[in-house]
């Protein structure tokens, strides 16, 4: 079913859309470093996969997992992460293209990473624009607020880094943005999908209100590899 590639989000972007951005073999799997964070393995459960995912990031290499539960083999130790909830679109979702909203790319990075240091919306590396369309808002030249794709699991695109300036917030910059980064994935052939910490309520507020649904609760955890 296509839901299912949800269960295990990352690998199945790492080996099918994402396989250019990916690094390792066999059952593991990692996005390059300045991209992200972010790694999989094709079951948490198989020792060989962690072996596999240990000669990926090297001795002491650190790899973040989604859905893991805390399950990881000999060896790896688990180093920070927490409780997460995974949401995706519903029919309510008011997609639509944003006409002040811009496309952001290389030349913006700076830029991008000075607001994502401000708001910490979650990872977000020199090249993690690479992973698909990123949009942002400008007030007097200045970016204020963006969204973007991050992970691309078969028929489906999470929308991640939705953030908004703290002297920005209020005018509904955010909402505008996952309505216009849906739309953007919609004229992909795919649909919307996002992930939030428990904690962050209120931005899972928002995420509701916009029209999206939560699917299941998932965890997202930093693992060390073995020395």
């Amino acid at each position: 079913m296509l839901d299912d590639v949800l269960d295990n989000p990352a690998w199945h972007s790492l080996t099918g859309p994402h396989a250019s951005l990916a690094e390792g073999s066999g059952l593991a799997r990692r996005y390059r470093p300045d991209i992200s964070p972010f790694a999989a393995v094709s079951d948490p459960g198989s020792p060989q996969a962690w072996r596999d995912l240990a000669a990926a990031v090297g001795p002491g290499g650190t790899a973040l997992i989604t859905g893991a539960a805390g399950v990881c083999s000999e060896g790896w130790e688990m180093v920070g992460g927490g409780e997460g909830v995974q949401l995706v679109e519903t029919s309510r979702v008011a997609a639509a293209p944003d006409p002040e909203a811009v496309v952001l790319g290389a030349s913006d990075v700076p830029e991008m990473l000075d607001l994502v240091a401000r708001t910490e919306p979650g990872p977000f590396e020199k090249a993690t624009h690479t992973m698909g369309t990123y949009l942002g808002l400008r007030d007097e030249g200045r970016l204020v607020a963006m969204a973007g794709q991050r992970m691309h699991p078969g028929g489906w695109i999470e929308i991640s880094a939705v953030c908004t300036a703290p002297e920005a917030r209020g005018r509904g910059l955010a909402g505008r943005l996952v309505r216009a980064v849906t739309a953007d994935i919609h004229a992909r052939g795919s649909r919307a999908l996002m992930h939030a910490s428990v904690a962050n309520t209120g931005a899972i507020s928002v995420y509701l209100g916009l029209g999206f649904e939560e699917r299941r609760r998932t965890t997202f955890e930093l693992f060390r590899a073995p020395l």
